[in-house]
């Protein structure tokens, strides 16, 4: 981390998963538990210095099975907790992050994503998103998963998902690549300090001792009959609420166009410039961008859709959020996919010649 000037300054030279890691912290995260993988490894590491330095608990876990159990641990004794990954290491923690919600723990997972299938490669990749937003693990559920394009909103997107994690009593991913965590841009609204920030949030639910109340039980195995199936009614009313209430995206230049970039992430960056590149050409391009992975703006891609927009998406995979994209158009809207995987990252060139294709 370089500052700017100095670190009383509210603006810092900083990189993704540094700004993921400070962010955390500013959130009131009082419990960090991972272990070592690329491309993420600098955010462990600033944990291990900065949680000492705020009087959190910092664990390098043996295993990723053991971190998100450990994290499943603190989240039930009412602690911030989180976890953070990249993609064959969250593989590793979906069994626990199904428990998390199956006892309505919240708490924060970051996935740095890389290329696969396997342990694939180091590079950026988003073959992630149907993991992700699919649920990943067993049972009927789904995560709350925030996809941000740069460090500031990385790091504004990090402290969102510890409020959206305690408010829904839900896990959240916090889905970034390769790319994200390890550049390094100028961020604002940064405040380094001696100790940190501590969110005295009030979790009636959590198991801290009952000398003074009745006891608290926080469960996933529900044996009775009938009782599984009530609770799962109880988690689908809440997804509907998260899906009524949490959906987030950008939209850019969609109002005349017509043709529209869907993107998300590292790769709507480079959108972002194609659009201005395809514009200056003549060529009226839009961009929507889901910041929600889930839930997934269906209802921009719906309405425009209904104007007869054209659809072209655009992934560092070969066609996950894609399949949002064709339910959200109903049919309505043409759509068409490019997308390169195994790390190889989409180039401007490329896509504006997949519009002038189309």
């Amino acid at each position: 981390m370089i500052p700017m000037t100095n670190k009383d300054l509210k603006k810092v030279l900083i990189t993704g998963n540094e700004a993921i890691g400070e962010a955390a912290i500013q959130a009131g995260c009082t419990f960090y538990a991972g272990y070592p993988i690329t491309p993420q490894n600098e955010l462990t590491a600033y944990m291990s210095r900065r949680m000492s330095e705020t009087g959190g608990t910092f664990i390098q876990a043996e295993s990723e099975l053991a971190a998100i159990n450990m994290v499943f641990g603190a989240s039930a004794a009412g602690a911030r907790a989180m976890t953070s990954s990249s993609s064959p290491g969250i593989s590793l923690k979906q069994e626990g992050i199904s428990y998390l919600v199956g006892c309505e723990l919240p708490a924060v997972i970051v996935n740095m994503m890389r290329a696969g299938p396997g342990l694939g490669n180091i590079t950026p990749a988003q073959g992630d998103y149907f993991q992700a937003t699919r649920g990943g693990g067993h049972g009927d559920y789904r995560t709350i998963v925030l996809a941000p394009n740069s460090v500031q909103e990385a790091f504004e997107l990090q402290i969102l998902a510890f409020d959206l994690a305690d408010k829904y009593r839900n896990p959240v991913i916090l889905l970034g690549d390769g790319t994200l965590g390890q550049m390094m841009e100028p961020m604002a609204g940064y405040r380094l300090q001696a100790t940190g920030y501590r969110l005295k949030t009030k979790k009636p639910w959590a198991v801290t001792g009952c000398k003074e109340r009745e006891p608290n039980v926080i469960r996933s195995l529900f044996l009775k009959e009938g009782v599984l199936e009530e609770h799962n009614k109880k988690l689908q009313r809440k997804f509907a609420e998260i899906e009524k209430r949490e959906i987030r995206y950008e939209e850019k230049n969609t109002e005349d166009a017509e043709i529209i970039l869907v993107a998300y992430g590292t790769v709507s960056r480079i959108c972002q410039a194609v659009v201005e590149k395809a514009r200056r050409k003549g060529i009226k391009v839009g961009l929507v961008r889901p910041i929600t992975l889930w839930p997934f703006p269906y209802g921009i891609v719906n309405k425009l859709a209904d104007l007869k927009k054209k659809f072209l998406v655009i992934e560092m995979n070969y066609g996950q959020m894609l399949e949002d994209v064709k339910l959200a158009a109903e049919g309505k809207g043409k759509v068409k996919f490019y997308g390169r995987g195994g790390g190889g990252i989409p180039q401007e060139e490329e896509i504006i010649k997949k519009i002038s294709n189309f």
